[in-house]
């Protein structure tokens, strides 16, 4: 399903307007377990028991980040909330609650609106039960633009960072690596026609590597793993949403260590250098059993950067906004 221009038009956004758009797909939405006030006031009210709130924000505009012809207003749905969510669990925190604000086109089917909230609801209740939607905005726009912002729950516990790696550590990762880019790479190279994105030829490819395009339109981290790296003594954390490569050097930076990948236990430079697949990278005192989820993929080691079998990695793989895909997902 793709937003249909062509459909009823009175019964688009520039049709029946705000209001009675958001009355519509307030009830799709999922509620908070934390949420004190939800939608429908100047603000929401969330209860932070720990006194200290992790919270993260992240963009998805049609064209650099998503093309309608390939996804479905569901998948964009899901695939916002999913993507935020591994953040939260990035830091070992418990996800509580989205606020998502959203600017789309006036003729933009209310319909849409619609599975976009069905998509938050349904990766909010299969990723990180008891997190929900608990307000945002609608606004106008000529590109659809879906922007959340994500709340999560230390329960007490300090909060997991980049900067915690030491010399010794194990490596670990919970999730898949380079699915995600191999999805985005079908895409671009089966599911165009005279090179533009097109729905028929993307459904093509999809009943020929669902796993691979649903790992990149629908992504399913593994959230609770963030909690139980957290509880499991992870030294350091993030997600791996631009490429296990940078990702890693991120750690490495911010760190002042080097992070020593073994080839065999990565698969390879499409593993390196693929985006999006939202797993956790994590560092592990090499006394700790790694939690279950977790496997090991490397060593923390004296140095800088990333390297791989010992020899610095020096390609440069992966997402960057500005540059585009670089590498394996090309």
């Amino acid at each position: 399903m793709t937003i249909d221009r062509e459909s009823d038009h009175r019964d688009t956004l520039g049709e029946v307007g705000e209001l009675n758009a958001l009355t519509r797909i307030f009830p799709r939405l999922p509620s908070a377990a934390a949420e004190l006030i939800g939608p429908g006031d100047d603000a929401a009210v969330l209860a932070a028991p720990d006194k200290r709130m992790v919270i993260t924000t992240d963009m998805m505009i049609h064209g650099p980040d998503f093309r309608l012809a390939w996804s479905s207003p569901y998948d964009l749905g899901w695939k916002a909330a999913a993507t935020n969510l591994s953040d939260v669990a990035a830091m070992g925190a418990v996800p509580t609650a989205l606020v998502v604000a959203i600017a789309a086109p006036a003729d933009t089917p209310v319909s849409s609106l619609e599975a976009i909230a069905d998509g938050l609801r349904e990766a909010c209740e299969a990723l990180a039960p008891g997190s929900g939607v608990i307000g945002g905005d609608l606004s106008v726009s000529t590109v659809l633009t879906i922007v959340i912002t994500a709340f999560g729950d230390l329960e007490g516990r300090a909060p997991v960072l980049r900067s915690g790696a030491r010399v010794g550590d194990v490596v670990a990762v919970s999730g898949p690596l380079g699915r995600a880019a191999e999805g985005l790479r079908l895409l671009f190279n089966e599911g165009v026609v005279d090179g533009e994105p097109d729905a028929a030829a993307a459904a093509e490819v999809a009943a020929q590597h669902p796993e691979a395009v649903a790992a990149q339109l629908r992504p399913a981290p593994p959230i609770a793993d963030g909690k139980t790296a957290s509880l499991g003594g992870a030294t350091a954390m993030l997600d791996l949403s631009d490429g296990l490569a940078i990702d890693a050097r991120r750690v490495a930076t911010a760190s002042g260590v080097a992070l020593d990948l073994s080839s065999e236990a990565v698969g390879g430079r499409a593993q390196l250098d693929g985006g999006e697949d939202h797993s956790l990278l994590a560092t592990f005192p090499q006394s700790v059993e790694l939690p279950v989820g977790f496997r090991a993929i490397g060593r923390v080691v004296d140095g800088e950067g990333l390297l791989v079998d010992g020899v610095a990695y020096t390609e440069r793989g992966g997402w960057d906004p500005y540059a585009g895909w670089n590498g394996a997902a090309g």
